[in-house]
């Protein structure tokens, strides 16, 4: 049995068809753009560009491999808090606003007015709102463009619109949909409260799609598709979900005791529970995932794209050559500290925030310290969630590590004396698309989908690090100074003063 696995991000999309009786696997991906030119905060896509990077990508693996003649069904695994709009003839009014969107924070405040304050937003839906979810994005486009607003006939998440592409069907699933700023992840349905607070002269729920369980299909892959990919006939798209729970799904997070670490774009940590976890504090997110549990999350929106400004901006280097410059500091960087907020960020919530430098002196300003630098800003903001997820009852017993960050042995190694935990990454390394393939053969197969992936996610014993206590002990001394510098800053105006500057 084949099934595919497709992975729609920020930067590119992948497509994996995998064979899952002998392991074997074949992928193609796209590359493609934001659109450039916007205001600060402001991060947009054009939907068509994953249309036209799948199309490319079954075209592709049509060319390379026969496993696509044996497709039973395709999982979509999709950037989560995005807002696709579609009017009345199933058109895209708008390009879609992002989940690195931080131009939403007005609207933000609005929504959480409207429905009563923070207190009983929390209370129906089980999460704060930052800018990046898509609630306030709605808000927006209503506020700033009434004229689309006015158009919208239905309205998306990035893996359901691709789920519409595939079978015509409007559908979405807990997992993804927790991400949205309008669903009660206890009860997982969308809250006609929030909506209301979006728009009180609207019933807004009759433009989102059908909610169905994770382990049901989205729909039959239209007959037009399956003609021109060479798929059979029969096969199916399974729900699907966001990146990162498609992200625990291929790393086996599917029951407790293991969190998942992504070093991407963004950086997400998170770990499965059986029950809602609620953060009192609302910086880690109450997700559900896309098995029927719940994946409380924290996010960071500011990881490799961090070290890749250093990495080509100072040092113009490729990754190899970067990670031999990490390596050539010792672990602290000699006291320089890269706060990493560099268009804002959501945890802690800083939407206002940008880079900030501790520590640096004629001793530490060569482009090698920066890198490490960079590479240990972005992992200690990850610890700060790590710390949040513990004192919400979660120690993990092992973190599997994966994103592009997780290629690099040096990276893997700072992540365990950083987080104190032993570190280790799957084989396959397509972790979202991986996963997706999986609920693909879960939707088709009806087997427990905990067994599945217990049978079929391999580790690379290769990557594995244990925590060295002299480099534990001097990140615990750092990661002091570093969440000490983070609290004084966002205690003070000094973010959105300085906004006001880059702005003017």
């Amino acid at each position: 049995m084949v099934f595919l696995g497709i992975d729609c991000g920020t930067q590119s999309l992948k497509v994996i068809a995998w064979e899952a009786g002998t392991g074997r696997f074949v992928s193609a991906s796209r590359a493609y753009d934001l659109i450039s030119n916007l205001p600060p905060g402001h991060k947009e896509q054009d939907p068509q560009v994953w249309i036209d990077a799948l199309e490319q990508c079954m075209a592709e693996l049509a060319q390379k491999t026969n496993l696509i003649s044996g497709v039973e069904a395709i999982g979509i695994s999709g950037q989560q808090h995005g807002l696709v709009v579609l009017d009345d003839h199933d058109q895209v009014i708008r390009p879609a606003k992002l989940w690195n969107d931080t131009s939403t924070d007005r609207q933000c405040t609005r929504i959480v007015e409207a429905f009563g304050g923070l207190d009983a937003y929390r209370a129906e839906i089980g999460n704060s709102l930052p800018p990046g979810f898509t609630a306030s994005k709605l808000l927006w486009i209503k506020e700033n463009e009434p004229a689309n607003y006015q158009k919208i006939a239905a309205f998306f998440l990035p893996h359901d619109y691709l789920n519409f592409y595939l079978t015509g069907e409007k559908v979405a699933e807990a997992g993804d949909a927790s991400g949205t700023g309008y669903f009660d992840v206890r009860n997982r349905r969308w809250s006609s409260g929030v909506l209301t607070a979006i728009d009180p002269d609207r019933d807004l729920a009759q433009a989102l799609p059908n909610l169905i369980s994770s382990a049901t299909p989205a729909g039959q892959l239209r007959s037009e598709l399956a003609q021109r990919w060479g798929v059979p006939q029969r096969a199916i798209a399974s729900s699907g979900g966001g990146d990162n729970m498609m992200g625990a799904i291929g790393t086996g997070n599917v029951s407790t005791g293991l969190m998942t670490v992504s070093l991407g774009t963004s950086g997400t940590i998170y770990s499965y529970s059986d029950t809602a976890v609620i953060d009192p504090g609302g910086e880690i997110a109450a997700f559900c995932d896309s098995t029927g549990g719940w994946l409380p999350l924290g996010c960071t929106m500011n990881v490799t794209v961090a070290t890749e400004m250093i990495r080509k901006s100072l040092l113009n280097v490729d990754h190899q050559a970067f990670s031999e410059a990490v390596d050539s500091i010792p672990p602290g960087a000699e006291g320089l500290i890269l706060l990493p907020y560099l268009e804002g960020e959501r945890m802690p919530p800083v939407s206002q925030g940008t880079g900030v430098l501790l520590g640096l002196r004629p001793s530490t300003s060569t482009p090698a310290h920066l890198a490490r630098a960079a590479m240990e800003g972005v992992t200690l903001g990850l610890e700060y969630g790590l710390d949040r997820l513990q004192k919400l009852g979660m120690t993990p017993k092992e973190i599997r590590l994966i994103g592009g960050g997780a290629k690099s042995p040096v990276w893997r190694q700072m992540a365990a004396d950083i987080f104190n935990v032993s570190v280790v990454s799957p084989v396959n390394e397509e972790g979202p698309a991986f996963g997706a393939a999986i609920q693909a053969m879960w939707a088709h197969t009806g087997e427990d989908i905990q067994r599945l992936a217990a049978e079929h996610v391999k580790l690379d014993e290769s990557t594995r690090c244990a925590p060295k206590p002299n480099s534990v002990e001097r990140y615990r001394q750092v990661s002091a100074v570093y969440n000490e510098l983070a609290d004084t800053l966002i205690g003070s105006p000094v973010f959105g003063e300085h906004r006001k500057l880059i702005e003017s």
